[in-house]
């Protein structure tokens, strides 16, 4: 019959988020551009007052383009668009996605270890860039008093390992048709992401030194940092799944936003023993 599909493959309707996360993203980065330049101006509007509204309206409009493009994704995955090939293609983009976010912290971890490593004594009116690379400087810096590994860094570390054996075991239950046992693990699995990012709030209250003021700090809190917002974007991740766990949502063959959800928590897991190890404790001697 003419017009039937005769291959495996989903060609998508047309979506109008493309073009409206495009003209979000232009408005948030023109509003922070405007936001960091107050004495600029626009049509003869101060850049500060300028920005800042730009500001919200871009980042709502990508956080509304990010729920409602999921929210056709997940639409598409019930109505079984997403065939076994078409799976395939969404693990490839999963995995080339979460090898960026490697790379991402690979860079600061090289931050880290060659301002560690090669740590700049500061030389005032310096005439040659390798003046400056010297081992003499002490590390940490002077009067930098570093956290103790083993006791909020060491909590957070057991939470996290924790919660990778509980989206395991959801992930299990899962595929052995207990639907309760999901439910369970993926609860458990979030409220653990939750207590990690409580203690690192705490964490950060309490800490001695600040992020300006030394390469120590900026490297520290920036590697961290952004770990702890790759928690909480993980614990997003999971909270969704969980809600479409109630609402009737994966089968056993068919789990992908489940799947990529897991694969992204071990992924932050893993991330965080290496700063656990590198950063809290080598980092801190």
């Amino acid at each position: 019959m003419a017009g039937d599909v005769k291959h495996d493959y989903h060609l998508v309707d047309p979506s109008p988020w493309p073009i409206v996360g495009s003209i979000a993203v232009l408005f948030l980065a023109i509003g922070a551009v405007f936001s960091m330049k107050p004495d600029a101006t626009l049509f003869g509007v101060e850049g500060a007052n300028f920005g800042s509204y730009l500001l919200v309206v871009g980042f709502l409009g990508v956080l509304y383009t990010m729920y409602a493009w999921w929210k056709d994704v997940i639409k598409e995955a019930e109505q079984g668009d997403h065939t076994p090939v078409v799976q395939i293609g969404l693990r490839y983009g999963m995995i080339l996605f979460i090898a960026s976010e490697v790379m991402f912290f690979v860079a600061w971890f090289w931050a880290f270890f060659n301002a560690s490593l090669y740590p700049a004594a500061p030389i005032p009116n310096f005439g040659d860039f390798w003046d400056l690379v010297t081992t003499d400087a002490p590390w940490p810096p002077e009067g930098i008093e570093v956290f103790d590994p083993w006791h909020l860094p060491f909590m957070n570390t057991l939470i996290l390992l924790l919660s990778g054996t509980t989206v395991t075991w959801a992930h299990h239950a899962l595929l052995e048709g207990n639907r309760d046992g999901l439910k369970k693990g993926l609860w458990a699995t979030v409220l653990l992401g939750v207590a990690f990012t409580c203690v690192q709030v705490y964490e950060y209250d309490h800490a001695a030194f600040a992020f300006s003021g030394s390469i120590y700090g900026a490297t520290f809190f920036m590697a961290t940092g952004f770990h702890g917002f790759h928690v909480l974007i993980g614990t997003i991740f999971l909270i969704v799944c969980l809600f479409r766990s109630y609402a009737g949502h994966f089968k056993t063959d068919h789990h992908f936003g489940f799947e990529a959800a897991a694969w992204y928590w071990h992924f932050v897991d893993v991330v965080w023993l290496f700063l656990f190890f590198a950063v809290y404790i080598w980092g801190g001697q």
